[in-house]
Order: structure tokens, then sequence, then C-alpha cells
């Protein structure tokens, strides 16, 4: 049976399928590739999905929808006719309708699917995507970050090779960008960073107010089709303005008069310089948390139809000092990439030498209260276990003591964002702990998260005193595993869930620097102090990746020491 990869975009959404010959987009009934992502009536409450419903924008704006995307997870909702859709229901029907041209392409039933979702989508976005997948009759095997589709989608050119990468997609409501690096046919994602809110739509909304200022009208007061009309001419001059340096319009006002309206490229630069801004901090961000530097970058990828603005290339092209790569169609890459994807899950003979891993976009944490004074304590502060762009599946703990002597209960929030207060943060669950009552000590507990490349986080409370754990599943794509498919991967990954510091080859090397410790003196002794203090330090932030840099980069020394100490 097909697994189908889905890019569901704010502006266009595609299906592909991936073939012996690699990806293959589906054209939809008009043999188009690209679905415009919008729903509306008809005159007689049809509901029309795609090119129809995007037609009908301008004409009939008070029964069509679109950029419903930025509203997944939220209580946003809109009333076409009689009935009222939220955002997963609106997306359910675009993906229904791009199912069913899968099924008359491919001549078989299309049940399960990959589906792509910005890097930067919460929680809550994540599984607003699922459920709208599950409406449209989908089995959403994984959901995929945009980034890293395209990545694959890439990659597969180069599979043998050995590059690092950026990913820059810019799509019609969202941004993401994300940082590859490539080697021996494993593709590791180092670092994902985006804004959820920012995309080419919001491009158009600058134009679109730039051109009522010329004419002289408020936007608010205007009439629903005539704001469509305008916003409609101002996507036109953004397009318009990739090829040409300058564009004009006709526009007719609520008033009958003929205007004209016109843009410059370099007066398009000047009103998106704001938005400019915000692309850049992402990208910097993503940098910084793979640890790189700009000239560290061999290739800088471009996805999305957005990308293909002059201003944003450019601005890409400044800040690497290098041209940004676009040789797959932008608005194509995210889908051939999620094909890949469903290949790799169906285990596609032409992809068995390519290994893929991907990061958790978010911090993963809990609730803590600090001390602010002398037996006070302040509630709603974070406590992050485990870090954003932290290698996926991974598994880390930490240990915590209750407030009160005598306490005996702990209800421990989970929520998941980079806020140093939970309330800016999204709450994920809580866990109820009973605790013995102590009225001598504060009782202490192991907290221990792991977490799944489905997206399925364990979160692990052990009272030290008793041994008793409680235990909270939170899946990312709920109802996507079974219990026992969750007990059973959750099993497989015990191997993670050992400390570092227990780890037998670590609490060997502890050893040797302890003995070389205690076989020396003055300033060799202070040395070896030293190299002591910066592994303990690594140990306790359980990157495994970093211990064994640092203890290679500690070896050399210690063996040096070690020699010296022989008679």
């Amino acid at each position: 049976m097909n697994i189908v990869g889905i890019d569901l975009g704010t502006t266009n959404s595609l299906i592909s399928v991936f073939t012996d010959d690699g990806p293959e987009l589906i054209p939809n009934a008009l043999g188009d590739f690209l679905t415009p992502s919008a729903v509306g009536l008809s005159g007689k409450g049809q509901v029309l999905v795609g090119q129809a419903a995007k037609d009908r924008l301008v004409t009939h704006p008070q029964l069509t929808q679109s950029r419903f995307k930025r509203y997944m997870g939220t209580n946003w909702g809109q009333k076409l006719g009689r009935k009222h859709y939220r955002a997963e229901d609106l997306s359910a029907l675009v993906l229904g309708s791009l199912k069913a041209d899968a099924e008359a392409h491919l001549g078989a039933p299309v049940e399960r699917a990959i589906i792509s979702v910005p890097a930067y989508f919460n929680d809550v976005q994540r599984k607003a995507t699922m459920a709208a997948g599950q409406i449209a009759g989908l089995k959403v095997e994984r959901l995929i970050n945009e980034p890293t589709a395209a990545a694959l989608a890439y990659g597969l050119n180069d599979k043998d090779g050995e590059s690092t990468f950026l990913v820059v997609d810019l799509g019609g409501g969202t941004f993401d960008v994300s940082i590859l690096e490539m080697f021996d046919g494993v593709m590791e994602v180092r670092a994902s960073a985006g804004d959820a809110f920012l995309g080419g739509e919001d491009f158009t909304d600058v134009v679109t107010k730039h051109f009522a200022e010329k004419l002289d009208v408020n936007l608010d007061k205007f009439s629903a089709k005539k704001a469509a009309m305008l916003r409609d001419l101002a996507d036109q001059a953004k397009a318009k303005l990739s090829s040409e340096h300058e564009v004009s319009f006709k526009f007719i006002d609520d008033k009958s008069n003929e205007q004209t309206l016109s843009l410059t490229r370099n007066k398009f630069e000047e009103l998106t310089e704001g938005l400019l801004k915000k692309l850049r901090h992402p990208i910097q961000r993503a940098v910084m948390d793979a640890g790189l530097r700009a000239e560290n970058i061999d290739q800088v990828v471009l996805v999305g139809g957005a990308t293909r603005m002059p201003v944003v290339r450019s601005l890409i092209a400044r800040m690497f000092k290098t041209f940004p790569v676009h040789n797959i169609n932008p608005d194509h890459v995210i889908a051939m990439g999620a094909a890949v994807q469903a290949g790799l899950v169906s285990r596609h003979s032409a992809l068995d030498d390519i290994v893929m891993t991907d990061v958790c976009p978010f911090t993963l944490g809990t609730e803590v209260a600090i001390e602010i004074a002398r037996g006070q304590h302040e509630n709603g502060h974070f406590q992050p276990i485990i870090e954003r762009n932290t290698v996926i599946p991974v598994s880390r703990s930490v240990r915590n003591a209750t407030i009160h002597k005598g306490q005996t209960q702990l209800n421990l929030r989970i929520f998941q964002g980079e806020a140093p207060r939970v309330n800016n943060n999204v709450f994920l669950g809580q866990v109820n702990v009973s605790i013995p009552k102590n009225n001598k000590e504060h009782e202490a507990v192991d907290i221990r998260f792991t977490y799944d490349v489905s997206g399925v986080l364990e979160v692990l409370v052990e009272v030290l005193s008793t041994k008793e754990v409680s235990r909270l599943v939170i899946e990312g794509n709920p109802g996507a595993l079974t219990k026992s498919e969750i007990d059973a991967r959750f099993k497989e990954l015990d191997k993670l869930k050992v400390h570092p510091r227990d780890e037998t080859v670590n609490v060997a090397f502890t050893a040797r620097l302890a003995k070389a410790y205690e076989n020396h003196l003055g300033d060799t002794r202070a040395e070896i102090q030293h190299m002591i203090t910066v592994f303990e330090a690594v140990l306790a932030r359980q990157n495994k990746h970093e211990i064994t840099e640092t203890r290679e980069e500690i070896e050399p020394h210690l063996k040096a020491f070690e020699d010296r100490s022989i008679f």
C-alpha cells in the first residue's frame, strides 16, 4: 500500500509518492502539482477546495477561507455558510482533496501519509495537524519538519559526500531554518529555528497597506470585496517584482474612481525592511545553536515560493557571502522530501543506505519554584531538561527536592518552550506523585525525560527514598501508536536512560583522572583537577557527543601524565 508524502502549505499544498525512479509529484484534477490551500462555498452551498475556492477569494471573500494553517492548534474558527470550521477542519478538506487526487492517479486507495510541518510548530500545532490528517481519513505515519524534508530532497543528490548546509524555508505563512550535516549516507539535523507567524503573506500585507495609503483609504472600512481585490493586486505586485524593477496596476475604488498603483523594487525593499530583520534572527540563532559560524556553511538551500523574492535572496547572500542554491523548484522541494521520507518509512530498496537523525525543535522541561527569600518560594519558573536542538531520540534527567519538609504530594507540570516563565510556554501535561511524609528532610526525586523520534515524550519521576516510579506519556502524534507500541519503543531506549556518568567508559575514565590526581603534586595536580572539573561539567550536561569529544581531547594529556608517573 502506498505511503504518500504531503506538503500541507499555507498558500499551496502538494502530494507525492516515492517510486523506483525517486520522488514523484502527483498532479491534481486540473493537471497542476500545486493545489491552493483554500476552501470556500459555491452559490449552492457546495464545498469548494483548491483553485475553485481560490478563484472566489476576490469575488466572494465572505464565503472563502485561506491562510488557515497559521491558526492550527488555536481556538480560531470561521463560519462558512451555516457551518463553523476550525483550522483543522479546513486543512482536512485540503488533505481530503489531495488524497482523492492521489487515489485517482495511482489507481489504489491511499490511507497512510507523511505530512510536513514547520520545524517551529509546537506540540499543540503538531497535534492539530495530526487531527486534520485523521479527519481526512489518513493514518499519519510521521510528521516531518519542512526544512528536513527539503534537505532530504537535496541530500539524495550527494548522498556519498560530506557537507554542512543550511535550509531557508520561507513559505506563505511560516519561516523555518535548519542546519544539517551530510556524511557517509547519514543526514544529521544540527539545529532548527524559525517563526510560525512569518511568511510571504506578511510581505503581501505590507504592500496592501502601502497601496491603501496611496489610495487614502482605511482598509477596515473598505468593502470586503474591494479589500480582497486590493490584496490580490498587492500579491501580484510582489510576485512580478521578482523579475521586474517596477510594476503598475489600475484600481477602481468604492467610488468607481480609477487610480494607478505603482511599486518599485527599491520601495518594496524599504517597505519590508522590518520583515527582513525578523528573518535574520532565527538564522543567526540556528547557526549559533549548531556551534558554527557563517563560513562553516557549505551550501545555503532556498525552499518555499517566498524565497523567489530578490530581497530575500539578497539578504541570504549577504549573510553567508555565497549565492544560495535553488535548482529544485522551491514550491516542490518539501513535497519531494516528504516522498523520500515515505520511502524510508516503507523501507524502499533504493533508500536502504540513508540514515536520518533529527532534533527536538523546542526545549522540554518542568515548572519549579525558586527561593526568593529565606523560606519564601516563587512558583512558575521553567526548568529545562531536554534543550532545543538536542539530537533525538534522547534521555535526560535532573534531581529535584520538595519545597517543604513533610510535603506529601508533588504536582509536576511539563512545558515546552524557551521562556524563563512557564506561563509563556506551552503546557503539555501533569503527573502527580505521592511523597512519603518526612518532617526532618526534603524528599528528593529524579525526573527523567525521554523523547522519541515519533514525538512521544515519556516522563518518569522516581522518589529516591521509596524507589517508587510515576510515569506519564505525552504523545506528539496521539493515536499513531498503541500503548504496547509505545512501551516497546521506550524499552528499546532503556540504554539511553543510564546517566552518562554511570556508563562503563566514563566511570573508567573518571577513575583514571582521580588516580592521576593522586599520583602528582603541585602545578601538575592543578592541571589534572581542571580536567576533572571540565569532564564532570560535561557529564552533567548529558550530551553524549560532547562527552565523547571532551574525553578524546583530554585523553592525550592524561596519557602523558600517566606515562610520567611510571618508574
